[in-house]
């Protein structure tokens, strides 16, 4: 799998968890829900930054 189709992945997932649990607040849903998106948005943002050092690093080497 190319670097660069990793690093989409990855971004595109925390754009559309970030945008589930901003329409989940915007209508008026459940709090836990929206809580469990966000958290769920900053552990993929973890993932995601982990992967672009990874390559960055990788194609450094």
């Amino acid at each position: 799998m190319s670097s660069n189709l990793l690093v989409l992945i990855a971004c595109a997932a925390v754009a559309v968890v970030l945008v589930f649990g901003l329409a989940n607040m915007m209508r008026g849903g459940n709090a836990n829900l929206s809580q469990k998106l966000m958290r769920l948005r900053v552990l993929l943002q973890f993932v995601a930054i982990l992967i672009i050092m990874g390559v960055v690093w990788w194609r450094s080497a």
